[in-house]
C-alpha cells in the first residue's frame, strides 16, 4: 500500500456540524428508521439548495485495490441502500463511499419495526433484511449522480433465493454493477438473511469466490477494465473460520477484506432496552470483537491483502485503533448517527496525523 500526503488539518465543513447539532434532538424523537429516511431526504434537499457544499476532505492518501483514496475514511454500506443519496453524502468529506446492499430483485426486507436505538451504548440493532428497490432502480440512481469519487457497490442475494443458488444472484449483480463501480463488495455476513452467513464456511465460500472470479475475468475482457472485489465478513467468527477465510481470499486473490459487519452477540449491551431484539448489533459495543477479528485476519494474511476496518468507530482514536490492528482504511456508519458529520472530519484528521506512516504500509 502506498502513503500519500500528510496534512494536519483537513478543510472544515462547519455547516454540516451546525445543522446536525440542531437536528439531532428532533431526529432522536422519531422512530429510528423514520429518522434515517428524514435525515437523508433533508440532506438531499440541503445539498440541492446549496446549503451543503462540502467536498472530499484532504488527508493521508491511501493506495489499495489499485485505487488511490484521497483519504482513508469511507462510508459503510447500509446507510444508502438504493444509491439514492450519494451526492448529499459526498459533501461530508468521505474518501470513498459504499452503497447497497443491492439484490437482483426488489425486496421489502423484514417487517417493521426493524431497527432499534440503544442510545446509552451508542449502538443500534437492525434486522433490515436487505430491503432495497433492486438493481434497475439502483443503477438508475447511480447514473443520475454527479459525484465522481470512488464508489463501492455492495451486493447480496435475494432472501428467497435458495442458498445453493446464491452464487447466481451474486454473479448477476456483479455483471450489472460492474461498469458503475470502482470496487464491488461481496456481502456474505449480514445476520438478517437466513443462511447467508453459511457462505463464510470453507466449501460455500470457495464455490462462491470461484464463480465470481470467473465472472470477473469475463467482464474484464468484455469491458477492458478490472474492477476489484472485496469480501465483507462477520465479527462472530472463531479462529478456524478466520483461517479458512484468509486461505480463501488468498487463493482466489480477492482484492480486499472488510472487517466487520454487525454482530449477533450482545456483549456490552446486556440489560439495556431493546438489547434482546433480533438482528445485528452495531456501534461502540462491537468495537472490541470487530477489531479482534480484524487483527487476527491481518496476522493470517501477513499484509498480502489490504483490509478495511469497520465496527464501533465513534472517534478518531477508534479509527487509529483499526489502523493499529492492520487496516489500511476505515468505514463509518453507526458512529455517524450518534456523532454526526464531525466524526468524518475527526477520523480524517486522526489518520492524517498518525505518528508513523508505516501503519498504512503493507506489501502488495
Amino acid at each position: 500500500m502506498g502513503v500519500g500526503n500528510r496534512l494536519k488539518t483537513p478543510t472544515q465543513h462547519p455547516k454540516h456540524h451546525m445543522l446536525y447539532s440542531l437536528a439531532r434532538p428532533l431526529l432522536f424523537c422519531l422512530d429510528p428508521e423514520t429518522a434515517h429516511t428524514v435525515s437523508l431526504r433533508a440532506a438531499d434537499l440541503a445539498q440541492q439548495l446549496g446549503l451543503l457544499r462540502g467536498t472530499t476532505l484532504p488527508g493521508r492518501t491511501v493506495s489499495m485495490m489499485g485505487l488511490n483514496l484521497p483519504n482513508g475514511v469511507g462510508l459503510a454500506a447500509g446507510l444508502d441502500k438504493n444509491a439514492a443519496h450519494i451526492d448529499a453524502l459526498a459533501t461530508l468529506g468521505f474518501g470513498f463511499i459504499e452503497v447497497g446492499t443491492v439484490t437482483p430483485r426488489p425486496q421489502p426486507g423484514n417487517p417493521l419495526p426493524r431497527v432499534f436505538r440503544l442510545a446509552q451504548a451508542n449502538a443500534l440493532i437492525n434486522r433490515f433484511g436487505f430491503n432495497n428497490l433492486g438493481l434497475d432502480v439502483f443503477l438508475a440512481n447511480i447514473q443520475r449522480t454527479q459525484w465522481r469519487g470512488i464508489l463501492g457497490i455492495n451486493i447480496g442475494k435475494n432472501f428467497d433465493t435458495p442458498i445453493e443458488h446464491a452464487e447466481d444472484d451474486y454473479a448477476l449483480c456483479l455483471e450489472r454493477v460492474y461498469t458503475h463501480a470502482h470496487y464491488v463488495t461481496i456481502n456474505i455476513s449480514s445476520p438478517n438473511t437466513r443462511g447467508l452467513r453459511g457462505l463464510q464456511e470453507k466449501s460455500g465460500l470457495d464455490t462462491l469466490l470461484s464463480r465470481l472470479i470467473s465472472t470477473r475475468r469475463q467482464l474484464e475482457q468484455q469491458h477492458g477494465k478490472r474492477v476489484p472485489l472485496a469480501l465483507k465478513i462477520a465479527p462472530d467468527l472463531v479462529p478456524e473460520q478466520i483461517a479458512d477465510i484468509a486461505d480463501a481470499v488468498r487463493t482466489h486473490r480477492i482484492d480486499a477484506v472488510i472487517a466487520t459487519n454487525t454482530s449477533i452477540q450482545r456483549t456490552g449491551v446486556e440489560g439495556l432496552p431493546h438489547a434482546q431484539e433480533t438482528g445485528g448489533l452495531s456501534g461502540a459495543p462491537i468495537k472490541p470483537q470487530a477489531t479482534l477479528v480484524l487483527r487476527a485476519l491481518a496476522t493470517a494474511l501477513a499484509g498480502e491483502i489490504p483490509l478495511i476496518g469497520v465496527g464501533g468507530i465513534c472517534s478518531g482514536t477508534d479509527a487509529l485503533d483499526k489502523v493499529a490492528a492492520g487496516a489500511q482504511a476505515v468505514q463509518l456508519y453507526t458512529g455517524l448517527i450518534y456523532r454526526g458529520p464531525s466524526l468524518v472530519r475527526e477520523c480524517v484528521t486522526a489518520l492524517a496525523n498518525a505518528p508513523t506512516p508505516s501503519d498504512y504500509v503493507t506489501n502488495t
